[in-house]
This record gives structure tokens, sequence and C-alpha cells, in this order.
């Protein structure tokens, strides 16, 4: 009987898809590295240069966490069950109240009885709970997939004060999953368009808006007045930013990550237990985990993560059950199953720990080795030129590294489809003398793979900029854009 390795969405494509492996082998680390050797995509996502096991890579040993063991020595035997979490994004009755003491809670007028006469009668809300409710400041980071199920349920349920920090526009590919926003909302500010919904759901919620980008310069600001923090982002700057930013001044931090049909939802409050950091001490090095735009993601999988962040969020604010402080839930929309993992305190997480480090807010666009990309000044090619270059010399060859799904969507004639993960154990289908371009569905992934090329000596690479969105928009508009 061997050992099962369970494998995530976003390491599946390096695997033929499958969700699991069976392996034999003694310890976690010979079965990584054999997981490693047979499926060669996966080793820059499991193991650093310097042969270490990355640190945004979590593994657990039959649902137990094992970062506080020597990691690769932890042995194994036949029938256990191994998982690796990557970062994307049992527990005690701990009671975390947020509001003040009961004779300063605000009154409800006969309105609002009649509105929350549902939550009324629970017990464990009555009058004494919606006017905690009522009295709660929340913040939400994002207005997008897992905001918008987590301001309509918290301006449903009473939440007196709703901060949201966004800055971008309702895009039609945002109806898919942002239910917050509709059809008539698209091209105006998502501010608006939110506090237009959530308005006409509750007129007794106030809705505070900040239309900028969260950075180290303002979240302390933003983030001092509220009592709990709902994080909706989706990328790794911004998640550590709120992490630190929540830490340093004590507020809970409710968080959601989504990808493709997985999701994580956990409360990191470093008063009670562990933080962002103590779960993901370091970010994946960039451009390594798609987005929600190069990975896609099921339009009701934030609706399900986010509506877990608003239920948290609830409860934190009465006072009642048992918050997901020092757990993990991951969800699986394609079983349809709930998985929870134990998360212990880091003492020696840089932010949370015995002995800190991050006392104050720092370069998180830096931290996470934004800025710090190779150049790539003259690496790459505008839509325009590349049909120039084409329409001139046929034996241009231009590599879609897309999915086959992508590919049925939308595909540039003449291109052929290497999906990346495939491209390192097919270079040699390639003549080295030959003019190759890349290209991806923005270029973001076509970049990786002028890398990978590069690297394998072909000189004469580029991608194509914008990928096919911007050939769609400035070659041929017959193609679908999505």
């Amino acid at each position: 009987m061997a050992v099962t390795i369970l494998i995530p969405t976003p390491l599946r494509p390096y695997v033929g898809g499958r969700d699991a492996l069976e392996l034999e082998g003694g310890s976690v680390g010979e079965l990584l590295e054999q997981l490693a050797g047979e499926h060669a995509g996966l080793k820059r996502h499991l193991f650093a240069e310097d042969g270490r096991l990355r640190s945004f890579v979590n593994v657990y040993v039959n649902d137990r966490d094992i970062r506080q063991l020597a990691q690769r020595e932890t042995p194994v035997k036949a029938g256990d069950t191994v998982s690796i979490i990557p970062s994307i994004a049992g527990g005690t009755a701990v009671h975390v109240g947020v509001q003040p003491a009961a004779p300063q809670l605000p009154k409800l007028s006969h309105e609002e009885i009649l509105r929350y006469s549902r939550h009324l009668i629970l017990p464990d809300v009555g009058v004494e709970g919606q006017k905690k409710l009522k009295a709660a400041r929340v913040l939400l980071v994002g207005a997008g997939g897992l905001g918008s199920p987590a301001a309509l349920y918290l301006a449903a349920a009473g939440v007196g004060t709703l901060g949201i920090v966004d800055f971008d526009v309702v895009d039609k590919t945002n109806l898919q999953r942002q239910v917050l926003h509709g059809t008539s909302t698209v091209g105006i500010p998502k501010l608006e368009s939110a506090k237009q919904r959530i308005s006409d759901l509750n007129p007794n919620v106030r809705v505070e808006t900040f239309e900028t980008r969260l950075t180290a310069e303002n979240a302390l600001d933003i983030i001092r007045d509220f009592d709990i923090v709902a994080d909706g982002t989706d990328n790794f700057p911004t998640r550590y930013l709120v992490n630190d930013a929540c830490v340093l001044l004590g507020k809970p931090n409710v968080y959601g990550s989504i990808f493709r049909f997985e999701g994580q939802a956990s409360v990191f409050h470093a008063k009670q237990g562990p933080c962002y950091r103590c779960l993901y001490s370091e970010p994946p090095p960039p451009g390594l985990v798609p987005s929600c735009a190069e990975g896609g993601v099921l339009g009701v999988l934030p609706g399900i993560i986010g509506s877990i962040q608003a239920m948290e969020t609830i409860k934190l604010i009465l006072g009642v059950g048992e918050p997901l402080i020092g757990r993990l839930v991951l969800f699986d929309a394609l079983k349809l199953q709930f998985r929870e993992l134990k998360l212990e305190k880091d003492p020696d997480c840089p932010v949370c720990g015995t002995h800190p480090t991050v006392t104050e807010l720092i370069d998180y666009e830096a931290f996470c080795g934004i800025g710090a990309e190779p150049s790539y000044d003259g690496a790459e090619i505008t839509a325009q030129d590349l049909k120039t270059e084409w329409d001139r010399s046929a034996d241009l060859l231009v590599i879609d590294v897309r999915e086959p799904h992508e590919y049925e969507i939308a595909h540039i004639d003449g291109a052929v489809l290497i999906p990346l993960s495939e491209l390192p154990t097919r270079l040699g289908e390639f003549d080295g003398h030959r003019e190759i371009v890349t290209h991806c569905h923005h270029g973001a992934r076509s970049l990786k793979a002028l890398e990978i090329l590069k690297a394998a000596g072909f000189s004469k690479v580029r991608s194509l900029r914008g990928g096919i969105d911007a050939w769609a928009v400035n070659v041929d508009p017959s193609l679908p854009r999505y």
C-alpha cells in the first residue's frame, strides 16, 4: 500500500491533471523528490535553487502540520496521506468580542426590528447581538469576487458601517462572479456601484469608500478606525500588507483566497493565534502562481468563500461560536469537500513571533519580488509588429503557451499550441536558429516561456506584449476576447 499525495489545483497541470498520486517512500522529502523527478515541471514549485522546500508551500501528513518538525525527514508509512498546500491563499472555542459594553450600543429603530426579526429571535443574536452588529465597523479590502458576497451579506445582516477599499471600475468580465455589480454599472467605479447596491439592500448601513490602492503609506490610517478587516485581495503584496497592518494594529483579519475550483478561508488574529505569515512566511516568486485572470475561477466559488468570510466576521462581532482562528478551511468545489487543517503560531514569525523583526510596514512589492523581475527591454513585440513580421516571413514560429481549453475560446491562426507546463519537455521540437515569438492571454505566461527558452539556449525569442488580447484589439477584431 502506497502513500497518497494530494495535488492542489495550481499544480495539477504538471501531473497530467490528476488530483492525487500514489508513491512509495519512507519520508516526506523522499516522496517530494520522487514527485519532482517524475514530473519535472513541479520542481521549481516545490524546491528553491538551494534544494530546500519552498517557504510558500506547506506540507501536511494526515492533516498534521509538520512545519515545526524537520519536514523532509518526517517519516511516512503506507496508507498515509500527504497534502501539498501552496499559497494562492481543530480549533478552540475563542470568543472575540469587538464591541464596547452594552450601555454604549446604539438603539434599534422599529424598522430595524422588523428588518432583522429573524436575527432577533435567535438566542445567540437577539436584540443585544443586533445592536453589536449595528455598532460594528468592518473594512472590506476589495469589492471583487470575494468582497461582493461578503459586502452583501454583511450589509443584509445589519453591520452598521462597511468600509470598502477599491480603485477599479466594473468590467463585463467581472459579472460572472462579482455579484455586487451588474450590467448597468459596467464602466463605473466599483465603489460607486457597490454603494448603490448596498444602499438599495439596506439603507441603514453606512458605506465609507476609499478609492485608492492600499499601500504601506495609507494602510494603518485606513484600517485603524475599523474593528475587523475582511481580506478579498487577489495579489500577494496587498495580502502581506493587510496581514502586517492587522497584526500591528491588533485587528482580526478574515482571510479568503480562491483559484479555479478551490478556496481557502481562515481568521488570522495574532492576539489569539497565528497570522498569515505563520502560514506562508514568504510569497512565491512573481508569475509562479497565476491570477484568476490567467488561471480562471468558477463564478460560484468566491460566493462560497466570501460567504464564509461574512459568517466569520459576524461571529467575531457577536462573540459566538468558534472562529477559524488557528484553523485553515480548504474547499474543493469539484468534490464538494471541506477539509480543515490546524494552524500553529510560529514563534519565529517575523511579525507576530516572540522576537518580531517587522515592526512597521515595509515595501511589499519589493518583498514579493515585484520590480526585481528580469528586464524585458527588447524581448517583447507588439501585435502590430508581429503581424508585419509574420506577413514578411512565414518561417517565424509563434508558440501559444496557453491551455487547450483557452485555445478553443480563441486562437491566432498559424500559432502552435504548447502549454507552458509542457514546454520544458518539448524543447527538442524547435530549431534553435529560428525566430520564435511566444504568446498567452495577456503576456505573463509568455514571458515565463521566454525565460525557459532563453535558458535552454534559444537566442531569437520574443514575447507578444499583451498576448492574444492585444492581437484581438489591434490586429484581428473578429477574435472573441475573454
